[in-house]
């Protein structure tokens, strides 16, 4: 009788205990909210009713705030010495459309493509359009820093020794720059494109060091050093300046060249200084000379002949 009294309170225990609903009753209560069923039905009517509605819609891209002729594409901080009609030119090269729809999502990137290939601009920072209609444009620009002289006529290049567009210059803007003498080489490519010439690359980055001296130091040429081999590098060239009196200073290597002993760019521009600060020009009392300023200790001088002064060698 015992063991029949405790089996029976063991029974009503185990009949307390509360059991997990099924797990379909979970998701149904879930679903079957109001919030939730509002919130299907309104996704599943717009994917039906949008792709219905749209050729009923007005086309946002024929209305005039979102449009803009090419031609009045903005180029942010356009520098003076890159032609006024640059997006003219960008346009008509590259046959864009005489009008832009802003709402073309490939927009920005032609436009982009477009002014990377004119060989006024380095590189394209960036291309933002705004509404009501505008555009503008963020270039980086080639700047011109030398005049390479050959045979034929002068050809301006940039710190990079990439040639510039040589019509956009007047003849009396050769008288702007540094002029790069004893060059034997003509561009390998169009404007826009590296000179292919180590000699004229190296005395373009040369010339980009001077530009801010080279007119009041009275420098008139940088003379590239002739080369017979064909694998010519940086380093194994000599550059001299050519000064308006006709003196030679023996400048060295390239700027940033890690040859051996070589004096840096700012040293040897101190040692320019230095020298006309001590005799006032580069060909007084009885110059011209040729001034070597590579060394480390002192600057040498001496005069030079009547039959050393054509400075091409």
């Amino acid at each position: 009788m015992v063991q029949t009294k405790n089996a029976s309170k063991t029974d009503g225990k185990q009949s307390n205990v509360k059991r997990p609903p099924p797990q379909g009753n979970v998701l149904t209560r879930v679903l079957f909210r109001p919030r939730v069923l509002v919130l299907l039905a309104i996704g599943v009517s717009a994917t039906v009713l949008v792709p219905l509605a749209l050729p009923y819609l007005p086309d946002l891209r024929e209305r005039s705030e979102y449009r803009l002729p090419a031609s009045e594409i903005s180029v942010v901080r356009m520098p003076h010495w890159v032609p006024h009609d640059l997006v003219d030119q960008v346009v008509e090269a590259n046959a864009l459309p005489d009008e832009l729809s802003l709402l073309d999502e490939n927009l920005t990137q032609d436009i982009a493509d477009s002014f990377a290939l004119h060989p006024w601009v380095a590189n394209v920072l960036s291309v933002r359009k705004t509404f009501p209609g505008r555009i503008d444009v963020e270039l980086e620009f080639r700047k011109p820093v030398a005049m390479v002289q050959v045979s034929n006529g002068m050809y301006p290049v940039d710190a990079s020794g990439a040639l510039l567009p040589p019509t956009d210059f007047s003849v009396a803007d050769t008288g702007k720059f540094l002029v790069i003498q004893n060059v034997k080489s003509t561009p390998q490519g169009p404007a826009g494109t590296n000179w292919g010439d180590v000699g004229v690359v190296g005395a373009a980055r040369l010339a980009d060091v001077l530009f801010a001296h080279w007119k009041q130091y009275g420098l008139a040429a940088i003379v590239v050093p002739r080369q017979s081999a064909a694998d010519a590098k940086p380093d194994d060239f000599i550059y001299e300046l050519l000064t308006t009196g006709g003196s030679r200073i023996v400048w060295g290597r390239i700027p940033d060249s890690d040859y051996p002993g070589e004096l840096s760019a700012e040293q040897k521009i101190g040692r320019l200084k230095k020298y006309l600060d001590d005799f006032d020009s580069f060909d007084h009392p009885h110059g011209p000379y040729e001034i070597d300023i590579r060394h480390w200790r002192e600057i040498s001088r001496r005069p030079i002949t009547s039959r050393e002064r054509n400075p091409i060698r």
